[in-house]
Formats: C-alpha cells, sequence, structure tokens
C-alpha cells in the first residue's frame, strides 16, 4: 500500500478498480485547513489524464505493471503479431490496442509489451530506430533556409520530416517518442 504522502512520479496505482500512474504531484500545505496532495493521474488501459486530490493518510495498493520483451513477427490483416523469444508463446494485438506505436518499427524487431494481471494495454517501441529513406524528393542545391525541412517515407511506410540534404537510400535515425529525424547512419 502507497499512501498519497508518499506519492512519486511514475508510480503506478490502483484507484477505484482503475489503473492510473502518477505524472505530476505537489503536496500541498495551506494556512488554513488540511495539507492535501494534488495530483495529475494518467489512466494506463484508457490512456486519460484526470487531476484528483488526496489528504496524505490515504493509501492504495501499488498496480504490477508487466514489461515483456517481444519480438514483432509481421502483420497481417489489421492484426499485429508478437512472439515471446524464451517461451515461443505468440500473440496478436490489433491495430486499435496498439495505436502509433508500430509506425517505426519493422519485422523481427523487439518491443516491450505492458500489461496488467495478463491483460495487455500497451507496446512501446524502442527508443530510437534506424530505417531506411524509401522515398523524398530531392534536396536543390542553394535550397537552405534555416531548419528547412521536407517530407520523406521510411521503409515501414511511415512519414516524416527530414533536413533537405537526406537522400532517398540513406539510413537515419528516428526518435519513435517523437517521430523526429535525429541523425544519419553510416
Amino acid at each position: 500500500m502507497i499512501s498519497a504522502g508518499d506519492f512519486r512520479n511514475g508510480i503506478t496505482l490502483e484507484i477505484d478498480g482503475q489503473v492510473f500512474q502518477i505524472i505530476w504531484f505537489q503536496h500541498v500545505k495551506p494556512g488554513k485547513g488540511a495539507a492535501f496532495v494534488s495530483t495529475k493521474l494518467k489512466n494506463v488501459i484508457s490512456g486519460g489524464i484526470v487531476e484528483k486530490t488526496f489528504r496524505p493518510t490515504e493509501k492504495f495498493p501499488a498496480a504490477r505493471i508487466e514489461r515483456m520483451d517481444m519480438q514483432y513477427l509481421y502483420k497481417e490483416g489489421d492484426q499485429y503479431n508478437y512472439m515471446n523469444t524464451e517461451t515461443y508463446d505468440q500473440i496478436a494485438l490489433t491495430e486499435e490496442q496498439v495505436g502509433d506505436a508500430m509506425d517505426f518499427v519493422k519485422e523481427n524487431e523487439m518491443v516491450k509489451m505492458l500489461s496488467y494481471n495478463g491483460q495487455v494495454f500497451s507496446v512501446e517501441p524502442p527508443l530510437f530506430v534506424e530505417l531506411e529513406i524509401t522515398d523524398t524528393e530531392p534536396g536543390f542545391k542553394g535550397n537552405t533556409a534555416t531548419n528547412a525541412t521536407k517530407p520523406a517515407t521510411v521503409e515501414t511506410g511511415a512519414q516524416i520530416q527530414v533536413p533537405l540534404f537526406v537522400e532517398r537510400g540513406e539510413k537515419i535515425q528516428i526518435d519513435t517518442r517523437t517521430g523526429e529525424y535525429m541523425k544519419r547512419v553510416q
């Protein structure tokens, strides 16, 4: 059990039968009245964010979120198929369950599956991936305004903005959290 007085960012709790992660918290001691803890909580299943206040003595059970390394195998229709590389168990998730987490993940790459009580609720791709540019307009000499970018398509089919000097066939590094170009890879 975790008391509201011991809240920290990133802690996952069960509150009223739902699982929340603390995004932000602040202990407040007003001049009059009792102290309280103000929080912003993210529902890990639905993704919704709520603001709640608690008395410092309130206690909640910690939620155990399991993170498993899984290998992304292939996409068939609207199903993404994954395999546990230790037990060889396979699991299929729908596009709705995965969201945009798989935009930059190639087949046979490792991802993290997050589950609560055996129920998978999210897929985390690697933080950075290296992908090849499959389509982009050529950059023209002299077309070099500060931080100028152009659209490009990577080998997974996702579209991102890249600097003008990046050409088709080059490998680049992408931050999967933001979908931003990081650097060229040799």
